[in-house]
C-alpha cells in the first residue's frame, strides 16, 4: 500500500507529529511518500530527510514544464474536478481573492497529481485543513484515489475555507479533540458522523515521570514560562500586559517565552513600552536540552492563545510536573481540568489570569504546607492525565490502526465505535486518572480558592 502524505510545510520544527505519523505507518509496512507544499524548514530538513528517506516531494520551486503537464491533465480529466471548480466559482460566500487562490491551488493540485501519478499511490492524506488540503483533494480526484485529512485548531476554527467541500469528499477526517468533532458536526450537519474520528496527539512519556517540585528557599523569583511560536494567534501581547499588572502589584517574578516568529518586533516594542525589560525575556528558538532546563526552573507554564487544538506544550509541561494555566477554549478543558490537573482562566480576561497567577504564587512561595500539598496532588494528576491519555506512543498506535482500517475497508464502518470509546470527555478523563490510578481526600483535589 502506498500513501501520499502532504503537509503545508514538511519537515517543520513546530509540527513533529507529522513525521511521527509517517514513521508509524511505515512501521506497519506502508510505503509513505512525504510531501510539502512549501520549501522545507532548512533547520529540520537534513535530519528528517535522513530518517524518512529520499522520497520527499516538494511542490516548490514550481517547474514550468510540470505546470504545463498539469494543465493537460486537467483538460483530460476535467469531469473529475468539475464539481470542485464549480464550488469555487459559483457557490459559497468567499471573496474574489479567495476564489482566485482556490483556482491556483486547483492547478497546484493537478501539479501534485503529475508528480504522484507514476508512483502507484493508493491514498492521499493531508495534515491540516489549510490550502494544502485543497491541493491534496484535487490530486486525489485526478488520480481516482481516496483522500483524507487531519484538522487541528486554527485550520478548522479560524481559517476553514472550503471545508464543506473537503469534508464532503474526504473518505475520513481525523481531528485532535472532541471539541473539534462536535464543532464539525454542528456546523456541517450533512457530514456522516462516522467519518469524523478523534485522534489525539501526544508527547514522549518518560519511563518513570518524577515530580520536580522546587524546594522552598532555593530561589526567590517566581518564574512563568510560555513555549510557542511568536504568532498573533498565540497572543503573547496578552501575557506582556498581564506581566505589567503583576509588576505594578509588587510581584517579584520573571517571565520567559521560548519560541520565534513574526510577532517578535511587536512584542519587543510592547515590552519596552511597559518597562518590562528586567522581568521579560524572549529566548528565541531553544533546543530540547535547554527547553528541559526551562521546564525544570519554571513555577507555572502559561498559555495565552486565542485559538488552539490541544497544545503539545501543555502536555510537555504537565508530564514534567509543572503547574499549567491556560485559557478555557476549544479542546484545552479536555486535558486541563480546573483544580485537578491544572488551572484555566476565562478567555481574554486579563484580571482572571492575573488573579490566578497571584494565587499560585502565594500557594507556592508563602510556606503554606496545605496549599503546597494540594498543588503536588495536581502535579501528580497532571502527569497521570498525560501518561494515560496523551502518550505519543499509545496514540500513534491508535492512529495507525484507525488509518489502516479506514483505508482497507473504506465503505464499511468499524465494528468498534472509535468515536465514543476513544474520544474522552472531561468526566471520563477525570474518572480515568483520579478514581483508578490514585486517590486523595476530595477536598485535596479541588482548590476552593480558585
Amino acid at each position: 500500500m502506498t500513501v501520499a502524505y502532504l503537509a503545508n510545510q514538511f519537515p517543520a520544527a513546530v509540527e513533529p507529529y507529522v513525521g511521527k505519523e509517517i514513521q508509524e505507518l511505515r512501521r506497519r509496512g506502508v510505503r509513505v511518500i512525504p510531501g510539502s507544499v512549501r520549501r522545507p524548514d532548512a533547520t529540520q530538513s537534513a535530519s528528517t530527510n535522513a530518517a524518512l528517506g529520499p522520497e520527499l516531494l516538494c511542490l516548490q520551486p514550481v517547474r514550468v514544464v510540470t505546470l504545463l503537464r498539469a494543465l493537460g491533465l486537467v483538460v483530460r480529466r476535467w469531469e473529475r474536478i468539475a464539481g470542485l471548480v464549480g464550488r469555487v466559482l459559483l457557490r459559497g460566500k468567499e471573496s474574489p481573492k479567495r476564489r482566485l487562490k482556490a483556482l491556483l491551488h486547483t492547478w497546484l493540485g493537478a501539479y501534485y497529481a503529475v508528480l504522484l501519478r507514476d508512483r502507484g499511490v493508493d491514498h492521499v492524506h493531508v495534515h491540516h485543513g489549510y490550502f494544502g488540503s485543497w491541493i491534496g483533494m484535487v490530486a486525489a480526484r485526478l488520480l481516482a484515489v481516496d483522500f483524507s485529512m487531519t484538522l487541528h485548531g486554527s485550520d478548522l476554527l479560524l481559517n476553514g475555507a472550503y471545508l464543506d467541500a473537503k469534508l464532503k469528499h474526504c473518505r475520513f477526517c481525523l481531528t485532535i479533540s472532541e471539541y473539534n468533532r462536535r464543532h464539525i458536526l454542528k456546523n456541517f450537519p450533512a457530514v456522516d458522523p462516522h467519518k469524523i474520528i478523534v485522534s489525539r496527539l501526544g508527547v514522549e512519556v518518560p519511563e518513570r515521570a518524577e515530580l520536580r517540585r522546587v524546594a522552598r528557599g532555593t530561589r526567590r523569583i517566581f518564574t512563568l514560562l510560555a513555549v510557542g511560536r511568536l504568532h498573533a494567534v498565540k497572543d503573547h501581547a496578552f501575557l506582556v500586559r498581564a506581566c505589567a499588572r503583576l509588576r505594578d502589584g509588587g510581584l517579584d517574578f520573571e517571565c520567559w517565552i521560548a519560541g520565534e516568529g513574526p510577532e517578535r518586533p511587536r512584542l519587543e516594542s510592547l515590552i519596552r513600552k511597559n518597562r518590562l525589560q528586567d522581568q521579560f525575556k524572549l529566548l528565541g528558538h531553544v533546543g530540547q536540552r535547554q527547553l528541559e532546563a526551562l521546564y525544570g526552573r519554571a513555577d507555572v507554564a502559561v498559555l495565552t492563545s486565542r485559538s488552539e487544538g490541544i497544545p503539545l506544550v501543555l502536555m510537555e509541561a504537565m508530564v514534567r510536573g509543572r503547574i499549567v494555566l491556560a485559557p478555557a477554549i476549544t479542546g484545552i478543558p479536555e486535558i486541563v481540568i480546573p483544580g485537578k490537573t491544572g488551572f484555566l482562566y476565562a478567555p481574554g480576561a486579563l484580571q482572571d489570569f492575573v488573579s490566578k497567577i497571584l494565587f499560585l504564587e502565594r500557594s507556592m512561595c508563602r510556606g503554606d504546607r496545605s496549599a503546597v500539598s494540594r498543588l503536588d496532588w495536581i502535579r501528580h494528576a497532571a502527569q497521570m492525565q498525560v501518561v494515560h491519555n496523551f502518550s505519543r506512543g499509545k496514540n500513534l498506535t491508535r492512529f495507525g490502526s484507525w488509518f489502516l482500517q479506514r483505508i482497507a475497508a473504506p465503505d464499511s464502518h468499524p465494528t468498534r465505535d472509535f468515536v465514543t470509546q476513544d474520544s474522552l470527555t472531561q468526566d471520563s478523563l477525570t474518572q480515568d486518572f483520579v478514581t483508578q490510578e490514585w486517590s486523595a481526600p476530595r477536598e485535596n483535589l479541588v482548590l476552593q480558592q480558585i
